[in-house]
């Protein structure tokens, strides 16, 4: 059985935390129940399954975010919080 497609807010609210020089406030939760993306209170919150060992969450944050945003990943740069839960993550 396939694993069901997370619901992700609309890419322009996302797009809308960003701030003047694309950057994205991001809040991650590493080895959650359910992958998903939400709105929070000037910050994305991301939740992945992926635990947190050889930087396999960050993979995994980067490639939902780039799937909630419609773009590649390739698009998305990880900035900040290589090792932490909040990340600042640059659009391209």
């Amino acid at each position: 059985m396939a694993k069901p497609k997370p619901d992700h807010p609309p890419a322009a609210a996302i797009r809308a935390l960003a701030d003047g020089a694309g950057r994205l406030a991001l809040r991650v939760t590493p080895g959650a129940r359910a992958e998903g993306v939400e709105l929070g209170d000037g910050v994305l919150l991301v939740k992945v399954r992926a635990k947190p060992e050889g930087g396999k969450a960050n993979d995994a944050v980067l490639e939902l975010v780039a799937d909630a945003l419609g773009v590649a990943t390739s698009r998305l740069r990880l900035l900040r919080g290589a090792t932490g839960r909040d990340k600042l993550v640059q659009l391209s």
